[in-house]
């Protein structure tokens, strides 16, 4: 008994023993773990919406997306640096490009410009005599038109008092030729003839319309009227392009023309066809500058038998052995640039091998196709976000560093918190049209605009549903309503100027829209149409407040904006899903 005794005390005194050399040390441990985990606790953010923050990974309240671990290490970077991880580099789908020293390489300078048609085989397909369409029978841009092909049905005054007259003068065309040949006449120089006027001789019956055939042959690049339209004699009905030839306009700055001279091989490509080189020549350079962008046209026709070139393709065009200074302009992608106010800025990467990034304040000068001019702010080799740019933005603003919508940095409001219901922004960043001041005009001409604007409304409440076939028939309504905005209520040079360019522009980008059946294609051109609707309300009003939207996630990322009539965001990008994803970025009044 005495023996188990001391065993039992032998083994207390060793666990007590224990628990002084290892149990504290085991606390501690513990203690210190718990502590390191708090110090190096991973946050989760959002690559559109980096105002989220939260401990742990899952979807984003805003947008739905993965969380991504949030970067939070910014040792050795500068004041103005701040750094993004490559997860949120890769959802976001952020890309760079070098700013090039005026698009110079191996002793030759690259042009931007863009097809058209050549003028020199276009042709006009006019009226003959006063008149009212009653049926259209050409009504597509890009249609084919054959000499001899029906064009039209159409009801005149004139031509049915004619006919009596060739009635009348027929019965008595023996004792009275030259009247009979006179009335003959007539009609030949409407250009009606043939088996229509047997017809009525035959028959002794006026006919109340004439079917009128085209003249010319061709591919249709611009319509004039549309069934139920006046016509008048000699004012066009549509206008036809031969294009198996086109031209290549490029724009050259003031301190490079010098450097041009007619007859120069030229190596012209576009992103439409990436492995194709069209050789030609340079046809002609403007001998008149332009004194709004600085820049003077220099011309190229290039053999298209195959037609693979469309008017209004972007293109580049490429000389070879001309030497450039260094003070030659720089250019960039419009992509790349936001815009607040009176400032425009990019971000750069300031480290080639690291995802580390800064803001820049740029002066700009014209925009020549998809590029603008940069006069100040660049240097050749900078390597500058042009997608992702919104992203990069909100990141920078995030993390307190200069940003678009703060010069100085510090902590600021993103822009994306409208989406949880807070204050929006008003400042806009869509990049602006080269001409969007606004000019008086008469309120008669501003609400013929809004009807314009009414059905664009319309086709929008459409694409909110995916509803294909009304988005078509509402941009059809559109280009209904557009020639009737009666250019003649503007009283100004500028202004008539202003809104040829505009109406042009948003007939072909309706057009598009009328003529495509894919519902993302259609996004695209609705986005494209925001677009130009954006500037034509700029520039001449429409008597009404319309707000400007614009939400990062549209275009896959790349960010896009569209009009509406009430401040209430609902996204039209995304059918039924992410109706709130978006904010005001303008009011226009």
């Amino acid at each position: 008994m005495k023996k188990y005794i001391i065993y039992t005390a032998i083994l207390a005194v060793g666990l007590l023993l224990g628990w002084f050399l290892f149990g504290g040390t085991s606390n501690t441990e513990t203690e210190h773990k718990h502590d390191n985990a708090a110090e190096t606790n991973q946050m989760w953010t959002c690559s559109m919406h980096p105002q989220i923050m939260q401990p742990e990974s899952g979807p984003c309240p805003i947008c739905g997306m993965d969380l991504i671990p949030a970067e939070n290490s910014a040792k050795g970077l500068l004041a103005d640096q701040f750094k993004l991880s490559e997860n949120a580099m890769a959802l976001a789908n952020i890309q760079t490009s070098i700013v090039g020293n005026g698009n110079t390489e191996d002793n030759a300078i690259t042009l931007s410009g863009k097809i058209v048609e050549n003028e020199d085989n276009t042709a006009i397909q006019p009226a003959h005599f006063d008149g009212r369409i009653e049926k259209l029978y050409v009504k597509s841009l890009g249609e084919k038109v054959n000499k001899g092909q029906a064009i039209a049905k159409i009801y005149s005054a004139a031509l049915i008092a004619a006919q009596q007259e060739l009635i009348t003068t027929y019965s008595i065309r023996a004792s009275q030729p030259q009247l009979y040949k006179a009335v003959q006449n007539k009609f030949k120089n409407w250009k009606i003839h043939g088996s229509q006027l047997d017809d009525v001789l035959k028959t002794g019956q006026v006919k109340t319309s004439f079917t009128i055939y085209s003249h010319v042959s061709g591919i249709v690049t611009e319509i004039a009227v549309s069934d139920g339209a006046h016509i008048m004699d000699g004012k066009p009905i549509f206008k036809v392009s031969n294009l198996a030839t086109v031209w290549a306009n490029f724009d050259v700055y003031e301190n490079q023309i010098s450097q041009f001279k007619k007859g120069q091989n030229i190596d012209v490509v576009t992103n439409a066809y990436a492995n194709k080189v069209f050789k030609g020549t340079v046809d002609f350079i403007d001998p008149i500058l332009d004194t709004r962008t600085r820049t003077v046209k220099l011309r190229v026709v290039l053999n298209n038998k195959d037609q693979i070139l469309k008017p209004g393709l972007f293109v580049e065009g490429k000389i070879k052995g001309i030497t450039t200074s260094k003070s030659d302009v720089l250019s960039i992608p419009t992509t790349a640039v936001l815009w607040t106010g009176k400032r425009s800025v990019v971000y750069i990467k300031s480290n080639p091998n690291e995802p580390v990034f800064e803001m820049r304040e740029i002066t700009l000068g014209t925009q020549i196709g998809d590029k603008y001019q940069v006069l100040e702010g660049l240097n050749t080799g900078d390597e500058v976000v042009t997608n992702g740019t919104f992203t990069v933005d909100a990141a920078a603003q995030l993390q307190g560093k200069k940003s678009m919508m703060n010069k100085k940095g510090g902590k600021v409001m993103t822009g994306h918190e409208g989406h949880l219901g807070m204050e929006t922004t008003t400042n806009t960043t869509r990049q602006k049209g080269p001409n969007t001041e606004r000019i008086d005009v008469s309120k008669q001409f501003q609400n013929q605009l809004k009807v314009v604007f009414n059905d664009y409304i319309q086709l929008k409440e459409a694409l909110l549903k995916d509803d294909i076939n009304t988005i078509k028939a509402e941009s059809k309504q559109l280009l209904n309503d557009l020639p009737k905005v009666d250019m003649t209520l503007l009283t100004s040079q500028e202004a008539h100027k202003q809104w040829m360019s505009l109406e042009n522009e948003l007939k072909t980008v309706t057009t598009s829209l009328s003529n495509t059946s894919e519902i993302e294609d259609l996004r695209g051109h609705f986005k494209n149409l925001s677009s130009k609707l954006t500037d034509a309300i700029e520039v001449f009003g429409i008597n009404e407040k319309v707000y400007n939207q614009f939400c990062p996630m549209g275009d896959n990322n790349k960010g896009a904006f569209w009009l509406s009539k009430e401040e209430k965001v609902i996204n039209p990008y995304f059918g039924g899903k992410m109706l709130t994803c978006g904010e005001v970025k303008q009011i226009i009044n």
